[in-house]
């Protein structure tokens, strides 16, 4: 960007996994039928009264203490008010001047560098339906998102760099699964991102005028908008022109950012206090409920790895990406007594298999007790590290135990002296220039003796062994 700086803030929509939506007893649930999941209250119809879900309240206040924010005693709701095919009732139940909760921070980690955003505020609303532009050219709508639990995670304007903007959105995301509030798919739409972007030159007071840009499905969606936003803006800047306050639309398939209406302010919504529901009381006792109840958060997670399992910080950062794989490591490393191995199993084969798979922790087929035992099987040398692996794998395949597989299929790994000597020679006796050469002091020739060696024996030597055997061999 040179001499130009850019000023970022993002608004994150979270879909809240509670049984039932916002305001009405229809079930909370993505993927069914279009408008099988509604009532006469989620359709806006006249007459109807919502009444506030507990459940959507217990989930914000377990994000609002989880980032540091101070929950209010006293909230209240207001209509939102615009109109769009997809908000039946012309108006979307939100929160205005006073919100749910303020302040709070999210940690990130960019470059090597950490930096503090500060929350503005985390508010509660309801979800509207969603519109499918048909290739015809017509609009379709499906309601069953309508009154959906939203909480929306308001930063103040602090990152500078789409690279910063994809940190904060990680964090994000990782937090809300962390906590079991929210899955984070931005594909299905649960967690949804705005950003508002301006740029000014480097060292000026004034920040520039800014934009918005919406309708960004993944968190290299939104770090590509905003790359392509900010240059758009400095090359109008450059040439003279001056910047509209406007909305635009990310088109993912063209990758620009195309203007869809000047941009909206508070006014604009006429804003004013939900006449049907009440306040929102939070007791201070079920404040400190919440708190006491709140699990380990990933950042103290991650710390508490180093300490206590004596991790490197980055190897910890990955194992706590998610509280599921976080659990697991942490009954593996129990299970094994072995914390070290424990994390590069699970950083590597385990990730990497879910990863092929495209499936989360939760469907992975191997027990922590059958991995700690895999793990053993290599410890005592039955097994060589990549024998190990490709019983990892037939273990995936049959469901079967790690001894089962060795046993029954071959994998187990020899340490017989005598018999590792008989092909060593053989091999030895095989290549006799190869042995001139590393007599003639060609050493890295050795690494090819012991792969030559562990090939003769399908990889059941002892590579230990198999090492020491040829060493003694060539002297």
């Amino acid at each position: 960007m040179g001499e130009y700086e850019a000023v970022i803030g993002l608004e994150v929509h979270a879909q809240l996994m509670t049984e039932t939506k916002a305001f009405c007893t229809c079930p909370n649930r993505y993927g069914a039928p279009p408008n099988t999941l509604v009532c006469p209250v989620c359709l806006g119809m006249p007459g109807i009264l919502p009444v506030l879900n507990r459940a959507m309240l217990e989930q914000a206040m377990k994000l609002a203490l989880a980032v540091g924010a101070t929950v209010h005693p006293r909230s209240k709701f207001d209509r939102k008010n615009y109109f769009y095919p997809d908000l039946p009732k012309g108006y979307q139940i939100s929160q205005y001047d006073e919100p749910f909760s303020t302040g709070g921070s999210i940690e990130l980690k960019v470059d090597g560098h950490r930096k503090s955003i500060r929350i503005r505020r985390i508010h509660l609303e309801e979800d509207a339906g969603k519109s499918m532009h048909q290739a015809d050219g017509s609009t379709i709508v499906d309601m069953n998102r309508c009154g959906v639990p939203l909480v929306e995670i308001v930063s103040e304007p602090d990152m500078s760099t789409p690279a910063e903007a994809r940190a904060y959105l990680n964090e994000i995301r990782r937090l809300v699964r962390w906590l079991d509030v929210c899955d984070g798919n931005m594909e299905e739409g649960s967690l949804r991102c705005d950003a508002n972007v301006s740029v000014h030159r480097k060292g000026s007071e004034a920040f520039g005028i800014a934009t918005e840009v919406k309708n960004m499905n993944s968190i290299r969606g939104v770090e590509r908008a905003l790359a392509y936003e900010i240059e758009r803006q400095i090359g109008v800047v450059e040439g003279g022109g001056t910047i509209t306050r406007q909305t635009l639309l990310w088109d993912e398939t063209e990758e620009i950012a195309r203007p869809m209406r000047r941009k909206e302010s508070s006014d604009d919504y006429r804003y004013f206090p939900e006449p049907d529901l009440v306040e929102v009381v939070v007791p201070s006792e079920w404040a400190e409920r919440i708190s006491r109840d709140l699990v380990e958060l990933p950042r103290a997670r991650c710390m508490r790895f180093c300490q206590e399992y004596g991790l490197a910080e980055a190897t910890a950062e990955v194992l706590a990406g998610e509280r599921g794989v976080a659990d697991y490591f942490e009954a593996l490393a129990k299970e094994s007594g072995d914390p070290r191995r424990a994390a590069n199993w699970v950083q590597g084969d385990v990730l990497r298999i879910l990863k092929e798979r495209n499936c989360d922790i939760a469907s992975f087929p191997v027990s922590v007790s059958d991995l700690a035992g895999l793990m053993n099987e290599v410890e005592t040398a039955r097994l060589s590290l990549s024998g190990a692996k490709k019983v990892l794998d037939r273990m995936i395949e049959t469901g079967r135990s790690p001894e089962s597989i060795i046993e029954q299929e071959g994998f187990a790994q020899t340490s017989d002296a005598r018999e590792i000597e008989e092909v060593a020679r053989e091999i030895l006796a095989k290549f006799p220039s190869e042995v001139i050469k590393y007599k003639s002091g060609k050493k890295n020739l050795f690494g090819f003796f012991v792969g030559e060696t562990m090939k003769a024996t399908k990889g059941q030597a002892n590579p230990k062994v198999a090492s020491e055997i040829l060493q003694r061999l060539l002297s």
